[in-house]
């Protein structure tokens, strides 16, 4: 997204300069993103034939879920398109998906954001964006079934910002269009997606779904997109289909009552997904042994899924079975081997294992691919901590309350870690970088 652009992967300071922006703002509200292997996978599958056409490399932007029930999908920068798992869950089918991610990136492509970015006359607008850039950043804890990071935005910045003009809109449609042709997928998923929000531009504001109120909608916007589609025979049978099949199953299983995915598991049409969606249900119910016949079938389907294996190694290590998790999660990692968060779950299972060496160093690995996810981080530090460095325990600790936004932590930490690390050395600076950033941050609060 934007923010790996503007702050470079290398660079932590740079993320927490950015969080000095954000802390200057005010009472903010929070919302989580989910953060899931096997899903953020599925959607990069159903997202890259779009980006492609868009013009924009699929393993740069990243399809993030917000972990949200409305109805909601947004750009803040260039390196991100943010859904609501809300909406995902609304639709019916992959193109639907596509011509959402399809009208993202054409926001992306077309500037719009760029733009604004570059207008920004006020403070507290900045303050706002901040925040929202910082998704990618302020890492929280593991939540059920999906690991969570923070997302911070100040409501009234945030409604500004992400608010597109109809000209924007009209635009977006028409360059979604042209996409979506491009990488031969129905252009009839995107009208059905205005469809859904069709009538409630009658309704007032607040009554709402927060698309309607970021992506304007108006008779003539549907009009001229059914003149747009008018041709296309519409959907036709491809690989999406079962990534969108996959994503939406393991959102619905994790969002809806157990229950409600259990009377719906063979809705998918695929004996994998089904298989899946019954284990994350089980699992909910503690039903373990339920839940691991079920993803063991799934695994049987498709044993050179990493995904499958990761799921299983969630249900071993939640329910204490550190061993068998640490075999599940090594599987998985062998499997695909740069995958961050399946890198970070092998090393949550070692270190519960009791394997403290072998867990720092696949956490290290992590961390490189992935500084931003603050389980890890966690996790990393207890590494440190147990291995007797408590210089670089603090360091982590710091950096993870700094990437939450916790910045009287981080400062705390950070000077701890100064102390305690070797002078001028590498993991010394970023520790100097921490505090920098924390001491501004307490000054502007003052």
């Amino acid at each position: 997204m934007t923010f790996q652009r503007v702050l470079p992967r290398s660079s932590i300071v740079a993320v927490f300069m950015a969080l000095l922006i954000v802390l200057t703002a005010g009472p903010v509200c929070a919302l989580g993103l989910l953060r899931d292997a096997d899903a953020e996978y599925a959607l990069q599958q159903i997202a890259a034939p779009v980006l492609k056409a868009a013009g924009l490399s699929p393993t740069r932007v990243k399809i993030l879920i917000v972990n949200d029930s409305a109805l909601n999908a947004f750009v803040v920068g260039n390196d991100a398109i943010f859904i609501n798992y809300g909406l995902i869950n609304k639709t019916t089918r992959s193109d639907m998906l596509q011509g959402i991610i399809a009208h993202e990136a054409a926001h992306i492509t077309n500037g719009h954001i760029t733009r604004r970015l570059t207008n920004m006359d006020s403070s507290r607008t900045i303050a706002g964006l901040g925040l929202a850039l910082a998704v990618a950043a302020a890492a929280a804890g593991a939540g059920d079934g999906a690991i969570g990071i923070a997302l911070g935005t100040q409501s009234a910045a945030q409604r500004a910002f992400f608010k597109h003009t109809r000209s924007e809109e009209a635009s977006a449609d028409q360059s979604g269009v042209r996409y979506l042709r491009s990488a031969n997928i129905s252009t009839k998923g995107m009208l059905d997606v205005l469809e859904i929000f069709r009538g409630q531009e009658l309704l007032a504001e607040t009554r709402q779904d927060p698309y309607l109120r970021s992506h304007p909608l108006s008779r003539d916007r549907i009009r001229n997109l059914q003149g747009y589609t008018a041709s296309d025979k519409g959907p036709v049978k491809s690989d999406a289909d079962y990534w969108f099949a996959r994503v939406k199953g393991k959102i619905s299983a994790f969002t809806r009552a157990p229950k409600w995915t259990l009377r719906r598991v063979g809705e998918s049409g695929y004996k994998d997904v089904e298989l899946l969606r019954e284990a994350v249900a089980q699992h909910r119910n503690s039903q373990t042994k339920k839940a691991l016949k079920a993803i063991d079938g799934a695994i049987a389907l498709r044993p050179k899924d990493p995904f499958f294996h990761d799921q299983r190694g969630q249900i071993l290590i939640e329910t204490r079975n550190f061993a068998a998790a640490t075999n599940a999660y090594a599987r998985a990692v062998n499997l695909a081997p740069r995958n961050s968060l399946l890198l970070a779950g092998y090393g949550r299972a070692l270190l519960a294992s009791g394997n403290v060496s072998k867990a720092r160093t696949v956490l290290e690995k992590s961390r490189a691919i992935d500084f931003r996810d603050g389980s890890m981080l966690r996790d990393l530090a207890v590494a440190y901590a147990k291995s007797k460095q408590p210089g670089m325990a603090a360091l982590v600790t710091a950096e993870r309350y700094a990437l939450a936004g916790r910045m009287a932590d981080a400062k705390i930490h950070s000077k701890r870690a100064s102390g305690l690390l070797a002078r001028g050395s590498g993991p010394w600076q970023r520790a100097q970088d921490v505090l920098i950033a924390a001491e501004r941050a307490t000054k502007k609060r003052k």
